[in-house]
């Protein structure tokens, strides 16, 4: 929880307030509030360089925390996880009886994780879990553990979608114990695992992003809790089923790297058959898949072809029927491997 103290002093600061750093000499204009936690608040501004974000914090120590994180993030090849720190500097307040720290970072415009699968379907939210995987090997193998890692931490960018994280406030070395979590992403919260960063904690907590998906009001710890009262809700949801194995076992702690979870999801995914009703979000109305598409259209030509053979002769030529059913047997290929590779091409 943030204190009286923080929120009279940096929290919701006015539109127009412009902030000005003491040691760079730079200017940021608020423009309105993105968000806040419990070490201070995230701000949209404007400066001669165009829009940033700003997090300002009254405790100096957790400012040092993260912007250490993100520029050690900066020096990791190819890794895009989180945003690009752009400045470090300290606002002297009103008549300069009060310094606070402050660091500007990259503003990363885009939909919200939730928001974006209910606009685009549930096949977007299998492909997205795959680049998280593929992004959280990496932030492991650095040796940090995100930590408070949730929907509301994550945003999918345009072009090409890709899921970005937007807050690496809980991020923690691992070993150490967790900085900040969420009751219902926190494994200790559920019996299912200490507080101890390491990567089982990240991966439990993708788990339980795949089933907020589904399930996007919270549901609270019953009197079975752990892996019994989870499972029922893996159970009861169409598209958690096809990831059924993968799930219980992120929940159990059983994955020892997010590559080894990345290849059984993928795995998973390859192995679903192509089904005519996939059950999305309760929120929004996914659009219909590659999958339900190809499905119709192939009963919809079967059913063309009965009415055309019902106005010719009542003896059809074997041949005949045996070129329809490999037309749609081809039509049917032809589908799922464009999308199959569609998925390897969104992750590479």
């Amino acid at each position: 929880m943030m204190n009286n103290t923080m929120k009279n002093q940096v929290g919701n600061l006015p539109q127009g307030t412009t902030i000005f750093g003491k040691w760079h000499q730079k200017s940021y204009t608020i423009l309105k509030t993105l968000g806040y936690g419990a070490t201070g608040y995230v701000y949209l501004t404007r400066s001669s360089s165009g829009l940033a974000a700003l997090k300002i914090s009254e405790n100096s120590s957790s400012i040092t925390s993260e912007v250490n994180v993100l520029r050690h993030f900066s020096k990791v090849r190819g890794f895009s996880l989180g945003p690009s720190l752009l400045d470090v500097d300290d606002w002297i307040m009103g008549n300069g009886q009060k310094v606070f720290s402050f660091y500007v970072m990259e503003y990363l415009e885009g939909e919200a994780f939730l928001t974006f699968i209910q606009n685009k379907g549930m096949e977007w939210a299998g492909i997205l879990v795959l680049q998280l995987l593929t992004d959280l090997q990496t932030l492991h193998e650095e040796g940090w553990v995100f930590g408070d890692l949730k929907p509301d931490n994550l945003i999918v960018t345009a072009n090409p979608p890709k899921v970005r994280l937007i807050d690496v406030g809980g991020t923690t070395i691992q070993g150490r114990a967790i900085k900040e979590f969420t009751e219902f992403f926190d494994r200790g919260y559920w019996g299912l695992g200490s507080r101890k960063a390491e990567p089982t904690y990240d991966l439990f907590a993708v788990a339980m992003i795949m089933i907020h998906t589904c399930y996007p009001k919270q549901f609270q710890k019953n009197g079975e809790g752990g892996i019994k009262q989870l499972s029922s809700y893996i159970h009861g949801n169409l598209w958690l089923r096809k990831y059924e194995k993968v799930l219980v076992r992120a929940l159990s702690g059983q994955y020892t790297s997010a590559a080894a979870m990345k290849r059984e999801f993928l795995q998973a995914m390859s192995d679903s058959k192509p089904s005519a009703k996939v059950q999305a979000a309760p929120q929004g109305k996914a659009k219909a898949s590659p999958q339900q598409t190809s499905a119709s259209y192939t009963n919809r030509t079967q059913k063309n072809r009965a009415r055309q053979q019902a106005t010719q002769s009542q003896v059809v030529p074997k041949k005949s029927k045996s070129k329809g059913f490999i037309e749609t047997s081809v039509l049917i290929t032809i589908v799922l491997a464009a999308y199959f590779f569609y998925i390897y091409g969104t992750l590479l």
